[in-house]
């Protein structure tokens, strides 16, 4: 998908750019707004007049994963190919049966006779449409087993698509596993979506020169690479850092590290250069959790192995996270990292029992 099909004279465009890991690979946050609309029919009536009422509609039968019910589900069930109506006994295919979820809305069309006799099937939905600034995007329902590699074939499971959960600002809808309808352009670059932010905005890292296929191992797909930063010490283990202590004193202050400033020159050069700083966006943030995991405490020269709250979170609990738990760690700025947490929801965990590797999910450049 190129960037450029979603210019759009209702539509406003900003970005946001990030990077991954060590292995300055960018990343763009694309935030779009648009008017709210929604299509609606009307059923053309002889003479323009109502003939019939809602008693002339029988519902015969109403099953529910198989069993019987006397009343239409509420949640998320989706009719399925089953349902039919029939008129004077006879099944008629012209009539259409649609279902909303959200609002509980059956829609039968055309309903012209009187008697007509309706039979509905649902399931237990594994997926709904959620309207989103890139369209209406089906998102899964479940939650993945984030110990687990995710692709089509040959990982641990095949949970593929796009999933649901929370980030600082709202509803954050992430890209999991080998999908391939998650490519954009800008700047004269390629990049693929990692996810839509709690505020709409669309956050996308770099992909290279040419859209590469998943598993493409390819320098092309990073921007190069860096150490994250030159001195040592615990304090060095941020995006910006004070002397000694585990993290600035305010939000967006300290001193910059080895890997910020070799990305604050790539996006002054691809970015800034090319007039298209307004495009980007700083708001939603890139977290650099420097939260201590249970049981360590931070020291700036540790005499023994402490743990941060990500390794307690990824590696122990296989549970990551959207949020940042301290603003100090959450960096307004327009081009940054993503977080190991992002990694895992894509597709890649920390450490998978089965599997631990997984060269097929979109993030995979081949370069770690």
């Amino acid at each position: 998908m190129k960037f450029e099909v979603l210019k759009q004279s209702h539509l406003k465009r900003n970005i946001m750019i990030g990077v991954i890991a060590v292995l300055i690979i960018s990343a763009i946050i694309l935030n779009f707004t648009r008017a709210k609309y929604r299509t609606t029919q009307s059923i053309p009536l002889v003479n323009g007049t109502i003939n019939y009422s809602l008693a002339d509609l029988n519902i015969v039968a109403i099953t529910v994963d198989g069993e019987t019910v006397d009343t239409i589900p509420e949640g998320n069930y989706e009719l399925t190919e089953e349902s039919y109506c029939t008129v004077n006994g006879e099944e008629d295919s012209s009539i259409s049966i649609s279902y909303e979820a959200d609002t509980q809305l059956l829609t039968v069309t055309p309903f012209t006779t009187k008697g007509t006799k309706c039979y509905l099937d649902f399931v237990t939905a594994t997926t709904k449409k959620v309207d989103t600034v890139l369209g209406t995007i089906d998102v899964n329902l479940d939650t993945p087993n984030f110990a687990n590699t995710s692709c089509t074939s040959g990982c641990d499971e095949t949970t593929v698509g796009i999933y649901e959960t929370t980030d600082n600002l709202g509803t954050s809808y992430y890209y999991r596993g080998d999908v391939e309808n998650n490519y954009v352009q800008f700047a004269g670059y390629y990049w693929r979506i990692i996810r839509i932010n709690g505020d709409g905005s669309v956050r996308i890292i770099y992909d290279g020169t040419s859209a590469h296929a998943n598993g493409d191992s390819s320098t092309d797909r990073q921007i190069g690479t860096s150490a994250f930063n030159s001195t040592n010490g615990s304090y060095t283990g941020g995006f910006t850092y004070e002397l000694n202590t585990q993290r600035p004193s305010f939000q967006n202050g300290g001193t910059a590290s080895t890997i910020k400033e070799v990305l604050d020159s790539w996006y002054t050069t691809n970015i800034i250069n090319k007039v298209l700083d307004d495009q980007v966006v700083s708001v939603p943030g890139f977290c650099n959790d420097r939260e201590m995991a249970s049981g360590y405490s931070w020291s700036a020269q540790p005499s023994e192995v402490i743990r941060y709250a990500a390794y307690e979170r990824l590696y122990t609990n296989k549970a990551p996270t959207l949020r940042c738990s301290n603003n100090l760690d959450l960096y307004t700025t327009k081009i940054g990292l993503i977080t190991a947490d992002e990694l895992t929801m894509a597709g890649s965990p920390w450490y998978s029992d089965l599997n631990s590797n997984n060269d097929s999910f979109y993030l995979y450049s081949g370069q770690c």
